[in-house]
């Protein structure tokens, strides 16, 4: 490792616990969220049986609605470790959890196509569950329950690795700075996918979590 300490700007504020693996790295950290959510007050009289998640985002504003407690005898199918432990938590079922939302679409198309779904959303989603719904004629109803803004900061100082943890997050950072010779360290193939339009200097984690994107940006300026 060089002598310089290492410069990193996380695009989200960090738990403390995550925050301290970077600075016991002995690396300076730079960190603004990128990104704010708003939840959507919607209207929920009844539902489908399943129920689709792909962020926590969509959970909280669910459990901020206040008619919600007849959705946990529905079953769930969700994207994300942490969006599955935040449903079990809350007492709702989750059958199965998945990386990316891809593998849940091919996990439901599988076993389950003669099933109908509510899809809880946000303003950002990708098209990719409703469209493979729509191609195999899956019964379906989207409720879109919050929206993504873009809250960009400039940042004045070099840094050596930027850690992006949304496609959104990619969108708002180039509004005010420009990536150079930076290292994007990125949660996933999506996020990968939006930062590979302005650099090909980017690190995968190899778990969609915070945690692992935080491990991925030490073990990367640790090699000697």
């Amino acid at each position: 490792m060089t002598n310089k300490k290492i410069r990193i700007v996380s695009t989200k504020k960090l738990q403390p616990n995550q925050k301290q693996f970077l600075l016991n790295a002995d690396f300076s950290l730079v960190e603004a969220d990128f990104i704010q959510i708003e939840f959507h007050p919607f209207q929920l009289n009844s539902t489908f049986d399943y129920l689709i998640f792909t962020s926590q985002n969509a959970v909280l504003s669910v459990l901020k609605n206040e008619n919600n407690t007849f959705l946990k005898d529905k079953i769930c199918f969700c994207v994300g470790i942490k969006t599955k432990q935040l449903l079990e938590e809350n007492g709702f079922n989750v059958e199965n959890s998945f990386d990316y939302a891809d593998d849940l679409v091919a996990y439901l198309l599988k076993n389950h196509s003669d099933k109908k779904y509510t899809f809880f959303s946000g303003n950002l989603r990708r098209d990719t569950i409703p469209e493979a719904f729509k191609i195999n004629e899956v019964i379906f109803e989207e409720v879109e329950v919050y929206q993504t803004l873009l809250t960009p900061h400039k940042i004045n100082s070099p840094v050596d690795g930027i850690l992006f943890f949304s496609p959104s997050a990619v969108q708002s950072y180039v509004k005010e700075n420009i990536i150079s010779n930076e290292v994007c360290f990125c949660i996933g193939t999506t996020t990968a996918n939006e930062i590979e339009k302005t650099t090909n200097k980017f690190v995968i984690a190899n778990q969609p979590t915070v945690e692992n994107v935080i491990i991925q940006t030490i073990n990367y300026f640790n090699k000697t």
